[in-house]
């Protein structure tokens, strides 16, 4: 049967069979077949090895992209191939380990593994783990795979006798019957084509020889050989539990880390230590800018003065752009009926990633009247057949309900709802992360109800906010990521032709933002196309912050509409928008992003007033009085330290500028000027002059510092 290949280019390759990207590669050129790694059949990463056979798009993965930037496919092919080196490595040293499984990571890879009681893997071991890994990417083996029927594959897993493996390929099994994943974890069934005609198959993948070599299930891809590995590091140990369920078998997580050559790895460990330099939890304690408390709870962020200061100008600021766009700022409870977020759908699907409902004291009593058993109240629970409420995971619903309260005609629209709205989220404990990954967080967010021919302006005006955001907070070094259908469009809810009016419209605005944008087919919502900014921070590190999206879905389930120029009800199609996303997390990269030195407008304290004796704070006094006047966030400190340890101090806590006052300053009224970082002294300066300085570099938002005002 003939075969039509469609390159990347738009070109095309005619095959009168079954062919190999691998064979694709060499047909194209003796250089592109060297480079391989693997390929994208329609999109979906999979082996160099792996047969074609209809007609398909393909994309020959190599380590770099045409712009030569790593290619990200080709890490997650290294990195998945890497665990397995680990795996097989940690398996010589400890033989009774029992393997779970080992997915890929954005920034390397992790295994889980079942160690015996009498040989618990240490610290102590990690070089001989990479000694064993360097061996087997010296011998450079290939990685092979064969495919069993799910029988074949259980027969052979139960002769082996690990628990984890024969839970894993029917797990597998059950995910490929329904057709339902597209990921690939260390361990799954085969999925060589979405036809429900194909066998439902086990994959294992040898090092080497099947029936020789070391071996596991494993759904892939890998990379050709284990040679193919450059530089790798086996990075740390933590706990972790089967299936995430805290009440099962504990378990070893080994995390590592690959690259394709010692200096990538080099950077990357360097950058590792830059970041552990700039953490926000170690820098949010000593700076004083947030607390979390076991007796409060785990994910819950109290926000202390200082970092309340931050988060208030932030959104000062960006609540000062909504409104010279329009937008009309509402407040919604944090809680909301069951039914609602069942209409909106967030209710049962993403129960996992929710609070329990709260359920109504009567609706309790009642059941508990008839004899409800646990079992039966927890299954009424999962279903959400319960009369209750939920804490509210998302604003979206309560937005919808204020649009829809009183009808509008074509000429409101469109309509602009803006709120900094705190949702709820149920993350597993070992996923907190300080306030980057928390369980309560306020969103600066915003729902715009518009008209189809609405949306592109409508956009435009999203994403210039985002952009002047980022480029005042100096976060100006970014990149667009426009999520878009995948090939599978059953997924999506809605038309194709809204669909490609909704697309079409995130391309052209996000083009004229002039930065960086790639289209990522499969990453759009299922209700619509959605639009990422990846920020990168000022040590390299990127970040997914801001994020605008197109939704046809819910207008729908809630049954929105306006009254069009034809006097006929109309459907508007709902833009969901929010420049910072979570303000925790924003928080948090920035206090990351500037090593917690703050630019003035945003620094908790803005001057610290500075007597160089106790003769002098009467004047400090006076000093800090007209600089509170002028709104300046100030304090004295009127120890009896010597100077130079209040400088030494006012230093540690990173404030941008030191007035030190002595009995010479008080007769002229003037102060002495220090700026932070290299604490530069910029001399002595009239008070009047120096609080007008201040004033404009807050007001500037830093365009006009005190510095650049004195040249």
């Amino acid at each position: 049967m003939p075969i039509t290949i469609t390159l990347p280019d738009g070109s095309t390759r005619a095959y009168d069979g079954p062919i190999s990207a691998a064979q694709v590669a060499a047909d194209i050129g003796p250089g592109l077949a060297k480079a391989a790694l693997g390929c994208r059949i329609d999109g979906e990463l999979r082996d160099l090895a792996a047969p074609i056979e209809r007609d398909c798009s393909l994309a020959i993965v190599t380590e770099k992209t045409r712009d030569g930037a790593i290619d990200p496919h080709a890490l997650l092919l290294l990195r998945h191939s890497c665990a397995h080196v680990m795996a097989e490595a940690i398996q010589r040293i400890v033989p009774g380990a029992q393997l779970v499984y080992g997915p890929p990571l954005d920034n390397g890879f992790y295994y889980d593994i079942a160690f015996p009681d009498d040989r618990p893997l240490k610290e102590g071991d990690f070089d001989a783990i990479e000694k064993e890994m360097a061996a087997i990417v010296g011998e450079d083996r290939p990685f092979t795979r064969y495919d069993m029927s799910a029988e074949e594959g259980l027969a052979k897993l139960n002769g082996e006798g690990s628990k984890y493996k024969i839970d894993n390929a029917k797990r597998a099994i059950e995910v490929r019957e329904e057709d339902s994943s597209q990921s690939y974890p260390t361990g799954g069934a085969a999925k060589e084509d979405s036809s429900e005609s194909q066998p439902t198959l086990l994959s294992f993948y040898v090092t080497g020889e099947p029936g020789t070599d070391w071996e596991d299930l494993c759904r892939g891809p890998h990379l050709p050989s284990t040679g193919r590995i450059g530089a790798f590091k086996v990075m740390s140990l933590a706990s972790s539990y089967w299936h995430g369920d805290e009440t099962s078998d504990r378990l070893t997580r080994v995390y590592g880390t690959a690259f394709f050559k010692p200096k990538q790895l080099e950077a990357h460990l360097a950058l590792l230590e830059e970041s552990k330099a700039r953490d926000h939890r170690v820098l949010g304690k000593k700076l004083r800018l947030f607390h979390i408390d076991e007796a409060v709870g785990q994910g819950l962020v109290l926000w202390t003065p200082a970092g309340s200061v931050i988060r208030k100008e932030l959104q000062d600021f960006i609540g000062e752009e909504l409104r010279k766009q329009g937008y009309m700022d509402v407040f919604t409870p944090h809680i909301g009926k069951l039914e609602l977020y069942k209409t909106s759908g967030h209710f049962p699907y993403y129960a996992q990633s929710q609070y329990a409902p709260i359920m109504e004291r009567d609706f309790l009593q009642g059941i508990a009247d008839e004899g409800c058993s646990c079992a039966e109240l927890a299954n009424m629970v999962a279903t959400g057949s319960v009369k209750g409420y939920l804490l509210k995971p998302m604003n979206c619903p309560h937005h919808i309900k204020i649009f829809d309260s009183q009808p509008h005609s074509y000429r409101d629209l469109p309509v602009r709802l803006s709120e900094f709205g705190t949702v709820y989220r149920w993350e597993q404990s070992g996923e907190l992360n300080g306030m980057i990954r928390v369980r309560c967080f306020t969103v600066d967010d915003a729902h715009l109800f518009c008209r189809e021919d609405q949306i592109a302006d409508e956009l435009k005006g999203c994403l210039s906010l985002v952009k002047f955001a980022f480029g005042t907070l100096g976060l100006s070094d970014f990149r667009v990521r426009v999520g878009l259908r995948g090939p599978d469009s059953d997924k999506y809810v809605g038309t194709s032709e809204n669909w490609d009016r909704a697309e079409k419209a995130c391309l052209d605005a996000a083009a004229q933002l002039g930065t960086p944008v790639s289209k990522e087919p499969g990453e759009a919502a299922f209700y619509g196309p959605k639009i990422d900014f990846i920020v990168k921070d000022v040590i390299g590190r990127e970040w997914q912050l801001g994020t605008v999206q197109v939704d046809y879905n819910l207008p729908e389930r809630f049954d929105l509409s306006y009254i069009g120029k034809d006097n006929k009800p109309h459907r508007p199609v709902m833009i969901h928008r929010a420049p910072f996303g979570s303000m925790e997390r924003f928080v948090a990269v920035l206090i990351e992003h500037f090593n917690g030195a703050f630019p003035l407008w945003l620094s908790p304290e803005q001057v610290r007033v500075l007597p160089i004796s106790d003769k002098s704070n009467d004047y400090a006094s006076d000093v800090v009085n007209r600089l509170k006047d002028a709104r300046v966030r100030t304090s004295v400190d009127t120890s009896g330290d010597r100077i130079q340890a209040k400088i030494r101090n006012a230093a540690e806590m990173k404030i941008p500028y030191l007035a030190v006052v002595g009995p010479r300053d008080a007769q002229a009224s003037k102060v002495s000027i220090r700026a932070r970082g290299i604490q530069k002294d910029l001399g002595q300066m009239d008070l009047d002059q120096f609080v007008t300085a201040i004033r404009t570099e807050i007001d500037t938002k830093g365009t006009e510092s005190v510095a650049s005002q004195l040249a």
